[in-house]
């Protein structure tokens, strides 16, 4: 069984950086397609905010709004992917969440990638 934890999110003065975290079981990130966050606010559509493809190839992709502030990574040693948040708005604010999909395909920000495994999801809360 495939378990995606999200943790490290929480309530942040407009600056501070938290650092969502999201531990996976039952599931190798090394042989991961794609790993990604998106995020999610009430009454809007859920928001690819950034991917990693294959920690061998490590490419990553960044949403607009957040590229040059937040950084995606993943230690395999710890089966854990990461989203460094920094310069935090309060348009951040939003549950967050980790996903991963098998399916190794460099398209990891397109529509047509499937996620096959998914998190519960983390809230984030920026206050200006």
């Amino acid at each position: 069984q495939v378990l995606l934890v999200e943790f490290g999110g929480g309530s942040v003065q407009a600056g501070g950086p938290p650092r969502p975290s999201c531990a996976a079981s039952g599931y190798t990130t090394e042989a991961a397609g794609c790993m990604g966050w998106f995020r999610q606010v009430p009454g809007k559509e859920r928001e690819r905010v950034a991917s990693i493809y294959n920690s061998r190839i490590n490419t990553t992709q960044y949403t607009d709004s957040v590229r040059g502030r937040f950084t995606v990574s993943q230690d395999n040693a710890k089966n854990t992917l990461y989203l460094q948040m920094n310069s935090l708005k309060p348009e951040d604010t939003a549950m967050y969440y980790c996903a991963a999909g098998v399916r190794l395909w460099n398209a990891c920000f397109s529509p047509a990638y499937r996620y096959d495994y998914w998190g519960q999801g983390t809230q984030v809360t920026v206050s200006s």
